[in-house]
This record gives structure tokens, sequence and C-alpha cells, in this order.
């Protein structure tokens, strides 16, 4: 399960990671600030975004609406210490799918996701996007043009849809690792660099060579 924490109080999440990471196996990414859940929200896929109410920059209340009024039908479970019905009304009403109060048990927490985790929220995106006239399929990770496929190998997949998904935006290394291989990663910087030749000769095999601009000192961005 792929699992976006957005929780301001360092020590809470960091437990709250090592729990999700150690008892359950669940890939997890972890942002400090309202505006970072929204931003990562918006631009991949998550499974369950957990969202604590009270975070700088953004409460996750705001968040919530935002991103149901931009049309994100993810699971969303909302993390407070507030604990009246008003509350509880409140928090729900903006968009989230389940309210847990502070403190609570982790076990409760894992009940939580997998009750979210097994409700039918697709479609979340779409199968297939295209790109002028190539087609990317998120199911199979394949990449298509007229009747010629190209397979994709995970990374290679997850670096061009972060990349599509925010066409014409230059994103850097630094945020292609996190959002790829995850914060806590002890990958090196040139992992990217190499998934990105590699992902550029598949393309090539299509007749697509210069989609993958490279910034130079900063990281790249997908222009069509």
């Amino acid at each position: 399960m792929n699992i976006l924490l957005a929780e301001d109080d360092s020590r809470l999440g960091e437990l709250i990671v090592y729990m999700l990471k150690k008892k359950a196996g669940y890939n997890v990414e972890w942002v400090l600030e309202g505006e970072d859940a929204y931003y990562y929200a918006s631009s991949a896929h998550y499974d369950v975004v957990i969202m604590d109410w009270m975070m700088p920059k953004a409460s996750g209340v705001e968040v919530c609406r935002r991103l149901r009024k931009q049309g994100y039908s993810g699971a969303i479970l909302m993390l407070t210490a507030k604990d009246t019905v008003g509350d509880q009304i409140e928090g729900l009403d903006s968009g989230a799918d389940d309210y847990l109060v502070k403190p609570f048990e982790i076990d409760e927490l894992l009940v939580r996701l997998r009750a979210l985790s097994r409700r039918n929220y697709a479609p979340i995106r779409e199968e297939e996007i295209y790109i002028q006239d190539l087609v990317l399929n998120r199911l199979n990770h394949m990449i298509r043009l007229a009747s010629k496929e190209v397979q994709l190998s995970p990374r290679e997949f997850q670096l061009l849809d972060l990349l599509v998904q925010n066409k014409g935006l230059v994103l850097t290394r630094e945020v292609i690792l996190e959002r790829i291989w995850g914060i806590d990663t002890d990958i090196a910087l040139k992992t990217i660099d190499a998934t990105v030749k590699l992902l550029r000769r598949k393309l090539g095999l299509l007749g697509k060579q210069g989609l993958l601009q490279s910034i130079r000192g900063v990281g790249y961005k997908f222009e069509h």
C-alpha cells in the first residue's frame, strides 16, 4: 500500500513512518506542511493520505477541501487532537473519509487504513494518457505509438508519469528522488540520470527524442 503522511510533529511522524513500514510493509512518503501535502497528493497516486489537521502553511481541512474541489477521489484519513462531534463533522465535511483522534494505537490506525484501502475510489486517474500521438498506459507500464509498444521498467514508468503530470515544469533531482525512491532513500542522484538515459533510449525507439529535457545543474522537465 502506498501512503502519504502529512504530519508536522517530527516525533510522531517518525514513529508512524517506522511502524507503517515495519509492521505492515507499506511504502510511506512523509511531508510536514499542508502545501506539500496538497502538491504530493495532486501529482501522484496514494492508496490513502493520512492528513494531520493542524499543519503550517495550510491545515489538513484546507488541503482536503482543495483536493476535493479539484476532483481528487483518493482516500483521506484525518488525524487530530480535536475530539468534539462538531470537529468530527467539520473534518468529514471537508472531504475526509475517516477521522482518528490523537492519541491512538498504531493497530487502530492500521485497521482504518486497511478498511479505506478496500473501498473503491476508482477511477483516480485515467488508465491511459495521450501525449499527442504517444500513449502512456498506467496499468501495464507501456508506451505506445500506433501499433508499436515499448515496455517500461517500474522506475522508468514512475519517472515518465511524474514528468508528464508536471509537463513544462522543471523538477529538481531532489524532488524526483523523494517522489520515486522515497525521502529516506540512500540512492545516489546519479541514479536518476541513469534512469533518464534509459527512458530516453526507449522513447527514441518510438521516434520521440527530445521529450525529456535536461536543465543543467537543476533537473529535468517533459516538453512537447
